[in-house]
């Protein structure tokens, strides 16, 4: 049975530093050598570019919901069996959510290590404190770390403000060195300046002022992963990646892979031309910040347009699908043309358009995913089928034109690699 020291990072809500805090952690201890496992709980893209950053290794999502317990428990049992230390960052709110990030704790037996933002608040700091603790009966729960604390009185007041017995892991200083933000949440990557250096300072202050030793060991134990036909076998998948689009899971990289299916990046952006290939995947992210790069790839939408039209597979998910239509507004009211691919136009919005697990009956089979989407499509599409909500009501619109399957809905290709491979397939399968 794999054991593997473990923590899960929590917080009271969402933007208290989970994610500085989580990345540093792990940061520190790759440094002194360590093999550092990283997840992310939820369906998020983002934090996990950070995280791989940070520990130079793969950062897998944990999500009862999108992804199941089978998927946590093999991916938490492997990753137990490889490392010297598992970290796994929280998602909004420890207790927030159907299911939680305390629900995972609870399930596999995981240290809470809570994070409480400490700049509005002294002896209130106890409370929320105590709150965390005991509001679920059962849960494994470390102690708490302070955040963005003011000075050395500033931590002593919240740290004696702690009921008797809790443990207390130290107190991290305001810091420049955060991580900035935009209307998805974090920056990707890529975009973030001098990003290993930030986490250096960050791994530097946290070492400086907070408890940093391993945490106790959590056993894992799970039954042997199904194994997946190559049923994609001598076809290839060509998936764009690159700042316009980075929303990709790494399980599902690694689900196409074990199928059989060859892969092939290429970056929009960069110019590169699109790989000779049986399919194409589209994964989302930001082409609105980069229509304008985007709307001068003709050669690109030239040869996407040849690849459907030769009747072979292109997955187009958010941002890939926004790509496809005949132009995205971007929030300026900027209008820029696109692919073309598709009827219609994206147009950007001030607020959430839509968030949210969904499920969906394709022809192909189910498959479960996400959503989460600041714009809004305008088509005379009628929708192949709607996604649904696990609480019940219709989600998603899921098009399908030809060739061309497309979707707000960012799908968990490891719940049903069958259906996967036809959809790569098309009329191959």
């Amino acid at each position: 049975m794999p054991n593997c020291p473990t923590m899960l990072i929590a917080a009271a809500a969402s933007g208290q530093g989970k994610t500085t805090v989580t990345a540093a952690l792990a940061r520190l201890h790759a440094r002194q050598g360590r093999r550092v496992t990283v997840f992310k709980c939820g369906p998020d893209f983002l934090d996990p570019q950070i995280h791989v950053v940070a520990s130079g290794r793969a950062c897998y999502n944990l999500d009862l919901g999108m992804c199941g317990e089978d998927d946590a428990r093999i991916r938490l049992a492997r990753a137990a069996a490889d490392s010297d230390l598992i970290l796994i960052e929280g998602v909004m709110g420890l207790f927030d959510g159907e299911p939680s990030a305390a629900d995972i704790a609870c399930l596999f037996g995981i240290p809470v290590l809570a994070l409480i933002d400490a700049r509005a608040m002294a002896q209130t700091f106890g409370a929320v404190a105590h709150g965390l603790a005991t509001y679920r009966p059962g849960l494994p729960f470390a102690g708490v770390l302070a955040n963005r604390s003011g000075s050395s009185r500033h931590t002593e007041l919240l740290r004696d403000s702690l009921p008797a017995g809790m443990g207390w892991f130290g107190a991290v200083p305001r810091s420049d060195a955060s991580l900035p933000e935009r209307h998805l949440g974090l920056l990707q990557a890529a975009e973030i300046a001098d990003l290993a250096g930030r986490l250096d300072r960050l791994a530097d202050a946290l070492a400086a002022s907070a408890s940093v030793g391993l945490p106790p060991p959590v056993h894992f134990a799970a039954r042997a992963a199904a194994p997946v036909p190559a049923l994609l076998a001598g076809r290839r998948v060509a998936i764009a990646r690159d700042a316009a689009y980075g929303f990709i899971y790494p399980a599902n990289v690694d689900t196409l892979r074990e199928l059989g299916a060859e892969i092939r990046f290429f970056s929009p952006l960069a110019g590169d031309a699109l790989p000779v290939c049986d399919a194409i995947w589209l994964p989302g992210g930001y082409p609105e910040l980069h229509a304008a790069t985007l709307a001068a790839r003709g050669d690109l939408w030239r040869s996407l347009a040849g690849h459907v039209a030769a009747g072979r597979p292109l997955l187009a998910e958010c941002g890939g699908m926004m790509s496809l239509f005949d132009e995205v507004v971007d929030r300026e009211g900027e209008r820029h043309p696109l692919a073309g691919l598709l009827p219609g136009r994206a147009v950007m919005q001030r607020r959430l358009a839509a968030l949210g697990m969904q499920v969906a009956e394709l022809p192909e089979g189910t498959l479960s995913g996400h959503t989460f989407h600041y714009s809004k499509s305008d088509t005379p599409l009628a929708p192949l089928c709607r996604a649904r909500r696990p609480a019940g009501g219709d989600g998603e619109a899921i098009y399908r034109q030809g060739s061309i399957t497309a979707s707000y809905v960012h799908f968990y290709f490891p719940g049903n690699p069958p259906a996967v491979a036809r959809l790569f397939a098309g009329a191959a399968a």
